[in-house]
């Protein structure tokens, strides 16, 4: 079912008065799903930021977008039929050429829900159809369900930011393992999703604290 504005706000307040801790710090939660983005096309942005930082993918996905305009985004038919070699020199790389248009190739043939249709899965069932895809894992089918579907309780262990606000969070001296980022996430249920995003803001803050430190002298 699709959750109207409104009331997505009242749970993702009740969210943040579930969490505590590092709430304080950075504020009021600004995480919102991006309205209308089909699942297909959540799908391919999500593919386009696997393993980068935010900049580089946003550069990347806006030249891929670019290649098909005027439209706002390429239909699976588009990708299809688009020529690879000015796929890549979007700065895609061949892998995610070759993601992208199995993504394309299965919204196509329907396999890939609606946005309606996606409403009525939970996010286990999606997870497990849509990984089935080339070049889909868990993480980008993960991103595609906190800001395409709006799901509040996806909690993407394997998610470097997340992983990074955590350590920093807690004051650990490594990067939390798989098992153990699965253990700390029960505590925010059913609300991971907002936990998830104060992270990422709490890792995107050391960052900028690591950035703006004078050089140390040799």
């Amino acid at each position: 079912m699709i959750v109207p504005p409104e009331e997505f706000r009242t749970r993702v307040e009740a969210g943040v008065a579930h969490l505590n801790g590092i709430i304080t710090r950075e504020g009021e939660c600004r995480l919102l799903p991006s309205r209308g983005v089909s699942p297909y096309e959540g799908l391919v942005r999500s593919v386009a930021y696997q393993q980068l930082q935010g900049k580089a993918a946003d550069a990347i996905l806006a030249r891929f977008v670019a290649l098909f305009a005027p439209a706002p985004f390429p239909s699976p038919a588009d990708v299809l039929a688009a020529d690879t070699v000015a796929l890549r020199a979007s700065g895609l790389s061949g892998s995610k050429v070759a993601a992208i248009r199995a993504i394309a190739a299965e919204a196509a043939a329907g396999t890939i829900p609606d946005l309606a249709g996606a409403h009525t899965v939970d996010d286990a069932e999606l997870i497990s159809r849509l990984t089935a895809i080339r070049g889909v894992g868990t993480w980008t089918v993960e991103m595609m369900l906190i800001f395409t579907l709006g799901r509040l309780d996806v909690w993407p262990v394997n998610d470097f930011g997340v992983r990074s606000g955590t350590r920093v969070a807690f004051g650990y001296d490594e990067l939390p393992g798989r098992r153990q980022m699965a253990e700390l996430g029960e505590r925010w249920r059913p609300y991971r999703s907002i936990a998830s995003w104060y992270l990422w803001r709490t890792a995107e803050r050391q960052g900028r604290r690591k950035s703006a430190a004078p050089a140390t002298a040799p």
